[in-house]
């Protein structure tokens, strides 16, 4: 069977993600403040610097240019503001909070698609966009209720997240993946190191056990995401990121006492839908835009 012709393989994969990526949320969820936010990160990353070792033979191999070198330094300097924003938020607000405002990174990439790297955005994908901010509207409710420092933090963090997903992009097809995650992890761990020593406190044991389980479950998320990306088309998989949603719902309310906020959900739901038509809309215009087989290539 063909690359990107196995919905199912496809599907379970992308599943799998989700579970990985809230065990994730969980198990930041569950340190809350006892180590702070730029703290916490770092020693997330330092602990998974164990799964770069594999990398290190790429990134030498590469020689990569000045160019090159600084892009990976801005993705870093952003990357990190994002991770330190994330933990901030997961400290303060409701997983289900997190992880619906986390959908709105992909709706930024496509605005800053079209703005800084001059990328078409026809119509129906603006409108998709419109209403994926129009569902992060429904999730803060500004005027109905407090919007908390954290919901402001994980806004940060989408933006921020989006910027290095641009940068990545100009990346991507000039180095291997290999190299693009290996300098990631390089960069945000040397641009954590000194915010992390301004906030330094004394962590016992099991609080660097439960960051080596982040780092662990960070990486096979981003493993499993990306089998998930090579058996199916974005079409299949984004879809199936909704159930990160559900999951968050029902952990936060069973393990951390939070309730069902039905806005959170409904916000969630909107902006996953505007993501997902995008998705579509690009994956169509990808189609389009390659000739049959049988057609003359000028």
């Amino acid at each position: 069977m063909p690359a990107q012709d196995r919905p199912l393989i496809g599907v379970f994969w992308m599943a799998l993600t989700g579970l990985n990526f809230v065990a994730v949320t969980a198990i930041v969820k569950h340190i809350g403040g006892d180590v702070p936010a730029a703290q916490g990160a770092f020693l997330r990353y330092l602990l998974g610097l164990v799964f770069l070792i594999p990398m290190i033979r790429p990134i030498l191999a590469a020689h990569l240019s000045a160019r090159q070198i600084k892009l990976f330094a801005a993705r870093g300097v952003v990357h990190t503001l994002a991770v330190i924003l994330w933990f901030y938020a997961m400290a303060r607000i409701p997983i289900a909070d997190v992880t619906a405002m986390n959908y709105l990174s992909p709706v930024y990439v496509t605005l800053g698609a079209a703005l800084l790297l001059g990328e078409r955005l026809p119509p129906r994908r603006l409108i998709a966009v419109i209403c994926a901010l129009i569902g992060a509207l429904i999730i803060l409710r500004p005027g109905f209720r407090e919007v908390d420092a954290g919901h402001i933090a994980m806004l940060g963090t989408a933006v921020g997240f989006a910027a290095g997903y641009l940068i990545a992009k100009q990346l991507s097809g000039e180095v291997s993946a290999a190299v693009v995650v290996g300098m990631l992890s390089i960069t945000v761990t040397i641009g954590l190191a000194p915010f992390a020593y301004a906030v330094w406190v004394p962590v016992t044991m099991g609080d660097l056990g439960w960051l080596f389980l982040v780092a662990c479950f960070a990486t096979a998320g981003h493993y499993s995401m990306t089998l998930a990306f090579a058996a199916a088309p974005l079409t299949v998989t984004q879809p199936v990121t909704f159930l990160q949603l559900i999951w968050a719902v029902l952990l936060g309310y069973f393990v951390f006492d939070e309730g069902v906020d039905i806005w959170v959900v409904l916000g969630g739901t909107v902006i996953l839908a505007s993501v997902s038509f995008i998705t579509w809309r690009e994956a169509r215009a990808k189609r389009q835009a390659t000739p049959a087989s049988f057609q003359t290539k000028g």
